[in-house]
């Protein structure tokens, strides 16, 4: 099952995944463009919105109803760019703008976790694929010689830095199960205004790498494409 997965990275993780041979959760919160979705691949649509309880409940009843789950991407994600797709910096970042992103970002990552993790632990392969962002990574944007230090915006990165840290204590708590986090690389979506240097078929291949580990894979861990990222 995937969030977000009507468009961008989603879709094509769920395009990725069907050919390998799984049966997709498209998850969306727009029935219009998530039915599209899912008749375009040949997915199954579930209805899902990750910052709504009763929503995320029900999609855990439909799936279990199913059958069950056995590799779970948490992908749905907001930067919260301003007006012009101009990043919000710091001097212009409110409490309400981070309790936005928040909710979406990380909030919606654990309702979604807690929800369908009765479901990942019948399963005798169990993978979790937290897409999270290079900006996640302090070593990163503190260091001046990598294009994270350049980034002014504040509520994305500290929402993508939560989300690592969901991952490794999550990964440590069900040690059977395989919990990593990944960066996608800056990605052409609607996500970031359609700015990102690379398509989307570059960017799923980690998420659809992560997904397709087996039980000997890496858990609470941290990588792209080109291996581990430091924190």
């Amino acid at each position: 099952m995937i969030t977000g997965a009507n468009k961008g990275l989603g879709f094509e993780t769920a395009r990725r995944l069907l050919a390998e041979g799984h049966t997709v959760y498209v998850g969306s919160r727009d029935p219009e463009r998530g039915r599209a979705a899912a008749d375009r691949l040949g997915a199954r649509y579930l209805p899902l919105d990750v910052t709504d309880d009763a929503s995320v409940a029900a999609a855990a009843k439909t799936v279990e109803a199913d059958g069950g789950l056995d590799v779970l991407v948490n992908n749905a994600g907001i930067e919260g760019r301003g007006e012009g797709n101009v990043v919000i910096g710091a001097a212009d970042t409110t409490a309400d703008h981070l309790r936005t992103l928040f909710d979406t970002n990380v909030f919606g990552v654990v309702r979604v976790l807690h929800a369908f993790l009765p479901l990942l632990g019948r399963s005798a392969a169990p993978v979790v694929v937290n897409v999270s962002s290079g900006l996640a990574s302090l070593t990163g944007v503190t260091d001046p010689t990598t294009p994270a230090y350049a980034y002014p915006g504040v509520a994305y990165p500290a929402s993508k830095a939560a989300v690592n840290m969901v991952t490794v204590q999550y990964a440590k708590a069900f040690p059977g199960m395989r919990i990593n986090a990944v960066e996608p690389g800056f990605t052409k979506t609607d996500l970031n205004g359609n700015t990102g240097i690379q398509t989307v078929a570059e960017g799923a291949e980690v998420i659809v790498r992560a997904a397709l580990l087996g039980p000997d894979g890496p858990t609470g861990t941290f990588f792209d494409r080109s291996g581990p990222l430091p924190w």
